[in-house]
C-alpha cells in the first residue's frame, strides 16, 4: 500500500469539484462571447468568481488567473518597489529581480525591525508567505501588515497553502494575495489574485479587467470554486503533525523550526547523516511519497535557500525532507510513516530511541 505525503505540491481533486470541472466542460461557449451561450458561461464565470472571494471574505477584487506563479508576476510587476521575504517560494523570487531582500531569524519568522528599516527609504510593496512551502513556518501577517501601513507601503501575501477558513488577517490585512486551486483540492492550472486596488498593478489588456489575456478557464474557475466549498480537517492536521514531531526527535531526527507557527500540514525533518536523496529513494521503495523543500525546486541540486536564511548550513540542508497532508490522510498513513522513518535510521546507524 502506497501513502501519498506530498499534498503541499499537489492533492488531489475533491468529488465536487471534478463534478465541477465536467460540468465546465459542456459549457463550450467562451465567456467574453456576447450571445446566449457566451453570457451564460459567463454567469457561471462571475458566480464562481464571487464564490472564491466569498470562501476567502475578500471583498475587493478577484482576477482569475493560471495560478499561485502567474499571480505573482502579476502583483510583483506593478508600480511599486518590492521587497521580499528571504523565504518566498522561488516562483516570487524568480519575478522580483533586483528586490531588497527582508532577512528572517532562525526560527523562520520575518525580521519586523528589519523591514521598518527597509520601508524607511519610502513605500514599496512587500511580498510575504503565509506559510512557507518547505518549513511550514507561518508569518505574523498582522504585525507585517501594521508594520507595511506605517512605513506606507502595501502588503502582498502568498497564499497558496493557507486553508481557506483558517486565517481571517489575510482577507483583513493585505492589498494582494496570490492563490492556487491545486492546492486546495481544485484543478492545476488556475488561481486568482485578490486585489484591494486596481491601482496596484499594470494593465496588460484583454480579459480580467484588463489585467490579463486569455481565454477564461471556466472549468477549472468551476472546479476551485466547487473545492473551496469543502473544508479541510485542520485539527486532524494539527495532532497527526504533533505525532509525527514527537516521532522524529525520539528517533534521532530534527524538526524544522519547531517552536514556530506553523502551517498544521507541513513538516520538515532532518535526518542527520542521510541525504535527502537518499531518503526520498528509501522512502519512495517503501511505500511513501514525500519531497525534498518545494516541488518546484525539489528536482534541483542548488541547497534549499529558505534553510540557509534561517541559518542552516548547506550540507544540513541537503538532509531535509517535507512530510505534508491531505483530506485523507489518516493516524495510520503516519504511523506506517514512522516505521518507515525509523527503519530508514537503523540501516543507517542514526536512530537513536
Amino acid at each position: 500500500m502506497r501513502h501519498y505525503l506530498d499534498h503541499a505540491a499537489t492533492t488531489p481533486m475533491t468529488p465536487a469539484a471534478r463534478a465541477a470541472v465536467m460540468e465546465g466542460m459542456a459549457r463550450w461557449a467562451n465567456p467574453s462571447s456576447p450571445h446566449a451561450e457566451g453570457r451564460a458561461a459567463r454567469a457561471a464565470l462571475e458566480a464562481a468568481r464571487g464564490a472564491i472571494g466569498a470562501a476567502y471574505g475578500w471583498d475587493g477584487e478577484v482576477l482569475l488567473t493560471s495560478g499561485a506563479s502567474e499571480s505573482l508576476r502579476m502583483a510583483m510587476r506593478g508600480p511599486l518597489p518590492v521587497i521580499r521575504s528571504a523565504v518566498e517560494h522561488d516562483a516570487a523570487i524568480r519575478v522580483s529581480e533586483g528586490a531588497r531582500v527582508l532577512p528572517v531569524g532562525e526560527d523562520g519568522v520575518v525580521d519586523l525591525d528589519a523591514l521598518d528599516a527597509l520601508l524607511a527609504d519610502g513605500p514599496a510593496l512587500v511580498a510575504v508567505q503565509w506559510a512557507n512551502s518547505e518549513t511550514g513556518v507561518r508569518q505574523p501577517i498582522a504585525a507585517v501588515a501594521a508594520r507595511v501601513r506605517a512605513g506606507g507601503g502595501r502588503l502582498l501575501v502568498d497564499a497558496a497553502q493557507m486553508p481557506a477558513d483558517i486565517d481571517s488577517e489575510v482577507a483583513a490585512e493585505a492589498d494582494l494575495v496570490a492563490l492556487s486551486a491545486h492546492k486546495r483540492g481544485g484543478p492545476p492550472g488556475v488561481g486568482a489574485l485578490l486585489v484591494r486596488d486596481l491601482a496596484l498593478l499594470t494593465p496588460t489588456g484583454g480579459q480580467e479587467r484588463g489585467y490579463r489575456a486569455g481565454t477564461e478557464n471556466l472549468p477549472g474557475v468551476l472546479g476551485y470554486a466547487a473545492a473551496l466549498g469543502e473544508a479541510e480537517p485542520v485539527a486532524r492536521w494539527t495532532a497527526l503533525r504533533a505525532r509525527l514531531d514527537d516521532a522524529v526527535r525520539r528517533s534521532g531526527g530534527e524538526v524544522m523550526a519547531p517552536a514556530s507557527p506553523r502551517h498544521p500540514a507541513i513538516g520538515s525533518y532532518r535526518m542527520p547523516g542521510v541525504a535527502s536523496a537518499a531518503q526520498l529513494i528509501r522512502f519512495d521503495l517503501a511505500g511513501f511519497a514525500v519531497s525534498a523543500g518545494s516541488a518546484c525546486a525539489s528536482g534541483s541540486l542548488k541547497p534549499s535557500h529558505v534553510l540557509g536564511a534561517m541559518g542552516w548550513s548547506e550540507a544540513a540542508g541537503r538532509e531535509v525532507v517535507r512530510v505534508s497532508f491531505g483530506r485523507e490522510t489518516d493516524e495510520a498513513a503516519v504511523e506506517a510513516f514512522v516505521a518507515a522513518w525509523r527503519g530508514v535510521a537503523r540501516a543507517t546507524s542514526r536512530f537513536v530511541a
